[in-house]
């Protein structure tokens, strides 16, 4: 993100302060999304390698419904409208076909691909120094999603905007329907420590969001820790900035982590839905090989014939007002500008 691309987005969504007063509503019509007044920044965290799933296959690229799980994850922030910016993390093996998913799809928000590191929060850390480099500014808003995690409800993004209005970190969350267990180890043996009660249990789900300011604090403490190797970013929050609350906003069964190979069949199983494809043969549990740059195009969703596209770009429909040209060459002017200014 540039300060010229986080000037302009901010302009096109901040159209009053966020505390100014909505008109009320129609009772037969949903209220209308709130203005922002700050960035509001999506980072999608597509750096690791799912040993569990296929080592030979990052099952980020790997192809569900026709398109690749990380093209699912950051279309669902380019179709929300107050969503003004998009930051992609990769694992640096993949981050040229990726490069080429992006580039051939014309995500128009994506300001900059950038490389992850060894571990979540490393991947993590890396994304918020690049934003502190590109000038966002204290109070924006972020929000921290799980590329594999394909699914993730618009009223989840919106949920976490709007509980960040009221608190400083927020998280989705999906209430259990199971008894949870906390264990601990006893005389070489695991043991139950306690049985919380049902109703305060919840499922952790993505996006995680945090006030700039806030997420940054909290991982500048959490790196003087010689101990610190949490692999969520709401902990990050709440061990270290015990002080600060963290709303909870409501999660979807269909938001589901995308972990080994048995995940695939539910996977295709919601893809079709989304797709409004019903009728889709019976899937296997066969992922197939990672996408290739050649088949970016298909893959992304540029000419499956069965998924929506915009009729003049040919990028998934409602992705893109511009012509694939123009969106290529701005996404070369931005990654220019931005590699220029981390210093890389």
């Amino acid at each position: 993100m540039t300060e010229r691309e986080t000037g302009d987005s901010m302009s096109a969504n901040a159209t009053e302060p966020e505390s100014a007063a909505e008109p009320a509503a129609s009772a037969a019509e949903p209220a209308a999304p709130k203005p922002q007044s700050v960035p509001v920044v999506a980072v999608v965290l597509a750096a690791g390698f799912g040993t569990r799933f296929d080592p030979n296959n990052p099952k980020q690229l790997v192809s569900v419904g026709g398109k690749p799980i990380v093209c699912w994850s950051i279309e669902a922030f380019e179709r929300n409208e107050r969503v003004s910016d998009i930051i992609v993390v990769v694992n640096p093996a993949v981050r040229a076909t990726v490069e080429e998913l992006i580039e051939r799809a014309g995500y128009p928000k994506v300001r900059m691909i950038i490389n992850g590191g060894r571990e979540r929060v490393d991947s993590t850390a890396a994304a918020l120094g690049a934003l502190a480099e590109a000038g966002v500014p204290s109070r924006a808003k972020i929000l921290i999603h799980d590329a594999v995690r394909p699914f993730v409800e618009q009223s989840s993004i919106d949920g976490c905007i709007d509980a960040l209005d009221e608190l400083d970190a927020a998280t989705v969350a999906y209430a259990s329907t199971d008894t949870v267990l906390l264990t601990e180890f006893r005389d070489g043996r695991k043991v139950v420590r306690q049985v919380p009660d049902r109703p305060h249990t919840f499922r952790a789900q993505t996006p995680q969001a945090f006030r700039f300011d806030t997420i940054r604090r909290a991982y500048d403490l959490a790196s003087a820790d010689p101990g610190f190797h949490p692999t969520d970013d709401t902990r990050v929050v709440v061990d270290y900035l015990p002080d600060s609350a963290v709303a909870v906003v409501d999660g979807s069964e269909s938001n589901l982590k995308i972990t080994t190979m048995a995940d695939i069949p539910t996977a295709e199983r919601i893809a079709a839905e989304r797709l409004g494809r019903p009728g889709m043969p019976p899937v296997t549990t066969t992922a197939g090989p990672a996408v290739g740059v050649r088949d970016a195009g298909v893959a992304a969703g540029g000419n499956d014939p069965g998924a929506p596209v915009d009729p003049v770009t040919g990028a998934p429909a409602n992705m893109s007002h511009m012509t694939r040209e123009e969106a290529k060459a701005r996404m070369h002017a931005i990654f220019a500008e931005a590699a220029s200014r981390m210093g890389r």
